[in-house]
């Protein structure tokens, strides 16, 4: 791709060099309009589920925003003096929230509450649809330059502030076009890689479920299990109930540790953060005393164990082997155990793992944010269960199978992972000038 043959320094550091003919200009002399908005009163119902889209930091997510998740009346907007309607189209930049230093193109009118930024009506030199890609170049500057310690704020201020380089608006608007082509383009490969990936793990759940309830062997006889989230099973299997042939213990009455009781080596204590795919990140264990470990040895984990969360993200579980030294669980996760020989912990772990628990619980696969999953309902689960044997037959299958599914949904994330940090790259060099498309 060509390069600008003459570059000049910025002197400003997120740009660096951009070409010489290129001019510089603060945002707000870009446009003539920069304002946010407000949150009408909540308590009063008249207020909302109206016709007005009313736009929230959340519903910025990048790239373009055709409608808004919550909607107000014309009441609203006649009583509350700070709302007012922005035209489509407007540039919104999220100022605080979860999706602080987002940027969207609003394509509907709408307005907004005091979350948003909103850059409207660009003076005559300037091309929106290019600021926006600009905007997206310098969102790390942006971060860089906000306030607050727990809720990291970027004031109206701080945008209006920020210097960014204006080509003559015919470039502009070429980079603008060229851009979103190029996006497009790699939004929608990203798109179906996040697809694929989800199909994936569609595969993987089927792979599980069908493999926990049926067998491997397709032609063997059925019959009713009796469960309603189970369905048929094979003839000669049995139905089991966890509590009786496990082992279930959890903390109980513990008040947790202050922030100097945790120390660089000694006993693990292991939660539900540290839960990794099937298994445990010793590396990421918070180390606990041997006087904190030992208040517990009814917790005391041991090779083969499963584990699962029980509060918070609930429903995740892992499988222990190559235990690295003495571990003990905080208050969220609950211990389970084989006591019967004829009971293996790898099976139970793939049951979990499968849909019948999933419909049981009324959990997600990936487990449900801030729910409480008890000790009562976890030992009460009843499941299919095969002879021994048979369930080290499926357990080997379902490592193997679901190993390679594994991989290739890693595959798919390396994927994606480099497609963003190529357009992350590309708008950076093409709207500063390092990339030439005119």
């Amino acid at each position: 791709m060509p390069m600008y043959e003459i570059m000049k320094d910025s002197g400003i550091e997120w740009l660096g060099k951009i070409p010489q003919h290129w001019k510089q200009c603060k945002l707000s002399y870009c446009f003539y309009l920069i304002g946010s908005g407000t949150t009408p009163k909540s308590d009063n119902e008249d207020y909302y589920n109206g016709d007005i889209p009313w736009l929230q930091s959340g519903d910025i997510y990048g790239s373009t925003v055709t409608e808004t998740s919550k909607r107000v009346t014309s009441i609203a907007l006649n009583e509350t003096p700070s709302l007012r309607i922005y035209k489509a189209p407007f540039i919104a930049i999220a100022m605080y929230g979860a999706s602080i230093a987002n940027i969207s193109v609003v394509t509907i009118d709408s307005c907004t509450n005091q979350a948003c930024c909103v850059l409207s009506k660009p003076s005559d030199d300037i091309d929106a649809g290019y600021v926006f890609f600009v905007l997206n170049a310098a969102k790390k500057q942006l971060l860089l330059s906000s306030r607050g310690g727990t809720q990291p704020n970027i004031s109206q201020d701080i945008i209006k502030k920020l210097v960014i380089p204006t080509p003559p608006i015919n470039e502009q608007k070429t980079i603008s076009n060229y851009l979103k082509f190029a996006t497009q383009n790699l939004n929608k490969a990203i798109a179906e890689a996040k697809a694929s990936i989800e199909d994936y793990k569609l595969l993987k759940q089927s792979i599980i479920t069908q493999a926990v309830t049926k067998g491997l062997n397709p032609t063997v006889p059925m019959k009713d299990s009796g469960i309603e989230w189970i369905g048929e099973i094979p003839e000669h299997w049995e139905i089991a109930r966890i509590k009786y042939n496990y082992y279930l213990k959890g903390r109980i009455g513990w008040q947790g540790l202050k922030s100097d009781e945790f120390i660089d080596e000694g006993p693990y204590l292991i939660t539900g953060t540290d839960f990794d795919n099937g298994s445990i990140n010793w590396n990421k264990c918070y180390h606990i005393s041997e006087y904190r470990y030992n208040e517990a040895p009814e917790i005391h984990v041991k090779e083969r164990d499963l584990l699962v969360t029980k509060d918070g993200t609930v429903g995740k579980v892992a499988y222990i082997t190559q235990l690295p030294g003495p571990s003990s669980l905080n208050s969220h996760l609950l211990l389970i155990r084989s006591t019967n020989p004829n009971y293996d912990n790898r099976f139970l772990y793939w049951i979990i793992k499968s849909s019948i628990f999933e419909k049981y619980t009324g959990l997600s696969q990936n487990g449900s944010i801030m729910a409480s999953l008890s000790q009562e309902k976890i030992s009460n689960f009843s499941y299919p269960i095969p002879s021994i044997e048979e369930q080290a037959l499926i357990y080997n299958f379902l490592d193997a199978k679901c190993s390679e599914i594994d991989t290739l949904i890693k595959e798919k994330e390396s994927m994606i992972t480099d497609l963003e940090a190529y357009k992350k790259s590309l708008i950076f060099e093409v709207v500063t000038g390092k990339r030439k498309v005119c």
